[in-house]
């Protein structure tokens, strides 16, 4: 059955679900979802359960889209919305799309043009014809989040006929006799960097994650060359677990060699994707390095992506569905549900997560309708792999600054852009609104205030305590005057110069490069300061030999040396623990059949799957680059 014999088959049963006095003019893909066209939108808004009653007949995700000529002209639109949406939503932007009907509304508070249960989108659909979308308007301006947005409405048109495409290759009919499942591993199987696995059926192939590792040139990218993807195309779609570099680094690469397929993600990993790949390619430019990807290839994998929410569960291949939950990891990271075939089997990916609340997200998603198979990290599986409590963390942090501040010094913090920062900023923010340690000034430097921007433009994928602070008592820790951007060279010089106390986060947080290294070089040699490390530090980095103890550092053509205070904090890491990892597999819901574990060094993989067989009594495996272990 073809494409179109499908949506005339679709259209059938809709006609034959609506209630008589509802109708449509036409059906069609777009993306995973089946759009609906009508000439009474406003009915449709009326009574919610119509949709809700056709997405249970069908199975699928569906849209209703207004025909044309039942909207009303866009100068009116806004009249009417401003009207209906209360002032306090603070709108600051409508824009208008008259090929898919909708109206963007970028507002402050989008809690407030949605409305209870949606009542106000629907009294404005109801008014205008239109059918509205809302976006949060970020507090904190980021270029990212901008340029994003921007690129989406200057190319809706390309954007509408690609999705068209995808939904056909989604939707065409499954042929294949056989039923199996195959996972193969393409990279981050007894590593960490690299990360890349291929899910294949008869019928379809998902690629989750296609990852660099930025700290090796010999093992930089997945073993992409193999028979099983020789061609790009062939795969059915692209899912990104979250936005660190060793997960995403290289999905460029793939649409510089010709894929043409969906990416799919949450928005925030979206928006952190697209910052973290404009980074490195300017820091490989820097660095005299070819970067292997331009600017076009990653707007090319933009246009692809298809942004999904947790908890919606969406077709992207005939035979598979997804379904994202939080991990807990940073913001945006997804545990990833594979529903494959019709009940035939189901697996879940974790990529990297947190089995713990912590300052900015709740513990990772482990409840299930149903799980067999589970594909999880192990960065810190090794028996020994233990991690401080985060109250320990926070105390331990608190001391070593008030005491390094005490003594009239500076605090120097390398961190990763993205997770590690916000975790540490939201910390001092409390401590200094609390009186716990110096009010000083906290200076953010490198990607770190764009990456908070982004984080603050999607506040509900932080956790429920954080967001009711943000949206009920009006407080965006975020937002605290302590926290200042470092812009220029000019103000880094300043900030060098004066040698006032203060507390500067700087990236890259593993030390080799950015601007981490202008401030440790002049702030080295002075025992009054301290540099704190809180995240993982690999083995040949910068940060590695400090923390090992190096009293001389080489930097280029001179050595710094070392007299400053070193301090390592563990337990603001965005990875599970042993314990945590353990405690995950033990108490998930329902009981998976097989674990296979994956991203960590080979004694941290083996040793977790060791775990999980003799303590859990569960069939567990570690997976090796390059085999492929067939699940059914």
């Amino acid at each position: 059955m073809s494409a179109e014999d499908v949506l005339l088959d679709l259209q059938s049963k809709i006609e034959d679900n609506l209630p008589p006095e509802v109708s449509v003019t036409g059906v069609g893909f777009e993306g995973p979802q089946l759009v609906i066209y009508t000439e009474e939108p406003r009915k449709f808004a009326d009574d919610g359960k119509i949709i809700r009653n056709l997405a249970k007949v069908l199975r699928m995700r569906i849209a209703v889209r207004p025909d044309p000529k039942v909207l009303l002209d866009p100068e009116t639109s806004i009249r009417l919305i401003d009207k209906i949406v209360p002032e306090d939503a603070g709108i600051e932007n409508h824009f208008f799309d008259p090929d898919s009907g909708e109206v963007i509304i970028e507002a402050e508070k989008p809690g407030l043009v949605i409305g209870k249960h949606g009542d106000t989108l629907r009294d404005i659909t109801k008014e205008i014809g239109w059918m509205p979308k809302v976006v949060r308007a970020p507090p904190i301006k980021s270029k990212t989040v901008k340029d994003v947005r921007d690129f989406m409405r200057f190319h809706l048109n390309e954007r509408r006929d690609l999705m068209a495409n995808i939904g056909r290759k989604i939707h065409r009919q499954a042929h294949h006799p056989d039923q199996w499942v195959r996972v193969t591993s393409l990279g981050g199987a007894m590593e960490v960097g690299r990360s890349c696995y291929l899910l294949s059926t008869p019928e379809s192939k998902i690629m989750i994650d296609c990852g660099v590792n930025v700290g090796s040139d010999e093992n930089m990218s997945p073993y992409l060359y193999v028979p099983e993807i020789n061609d790009f195309n062939e795969l059915d779609a692209i899912v990104l677990t979250h936005a660190h570099m060793d997960h995403q680094g290289l999905v460029p690469l793939l649409f510089k060699y010709g894929y043409r397929g969906p990416v799919y993600c949450t928005p925030p990993t979206r928006d952190m994707t697209i910052l973290l790949q404009l980074d490195y390619l300017d820091v490989s430019q820097k660095e005299g390095k070819r970067p292997p990807y331009d600017r076009e290839a990653i707007e090319q994998q933009l246009l692809h992506m298809i942004p999904l929410d947790y908890e919606e569960v969406t077709d992207i291949a005939p035979d598979m569905k997804l379904t994202f939950h939080n991990a807990g990891h940073i913001i945006g990271s997804a545990v990833s549900h594979f529903h494959i075939g019709d009940g035939l089997h189901n697996i879940v990916f974790t990529g990297d997560y947190k089995y713990e609340k912590t300052r900015l997200f709740d513990p990772a998603v482990n409840k299930f309708p149903r799980v067999e198979t589970v594909v999880t990290e192990a960065t810190y599986g090794s028996n020994a792999g233990t991690q401080p409590s985060l109250r320990v963390a926070e105390k331990n942090l608190q001391n070593i600054i008030k005491t390094t501040l005490d003594r009239k010094g500076t605090v120097l913090i390398p961190a990763f852009a993205v997770g590690r920062s916000q975790e540490v900023m939201i910390v001092l923010e409390e401590s200094i609104r609390k009186g716990i340690i110096p009010n000083v000034p906290v200076y953010l430097d490198g990607m770190i205030w764009e990456a908070t921007a982004i984080h603050a433009a999607h506040p509900e994928y932080l956790n429920a305590e954080l967001k009711k602070q943000i949206f009920q008592k009006g407080r965006n820790p975020f937002l605290s005057e302590s926290f200042r951007p470092v812009d220029s060279k000019e103000i880094r010089d300043k900030i060098i110069e004066e040698k006032e106390p203060c507390i500067i986060i700087a990236t890259s947080g593993m030390m080799n490069g950015g601007p981490i290294m202008t401030y440790f070089s002049k702030m080295a040699s002075d025992e009054l300061n301290t540099i704190i490390f809180v995240g993982y530090q690999a083995e040949g980095t910068v940060g590695r030999r400090i923390q090992k103890g190096w009293k001389e550092i080489p930097m280029g053509d001179e050595t710094v040396k070392v007299n400053m205070q070193v301090e390592t904090v563990d337990g603001f890491s965005g990875h599970s623990d042993n314990r945590q990892l353990m405690d995950y597999i033990r108490r998930m819901q329902p009981k998976p059949e097989k674990v296979f574990t994956i991203h960590g060094d080979e004694k941290s993989c083996k040793e977790l799957a060791d775990s999980i067989l003799r303590k859990l009594r569960i069939e567990s495996k570690s997976l090796v680059n390059l085999e492929t272990v067939r699940i059914i």
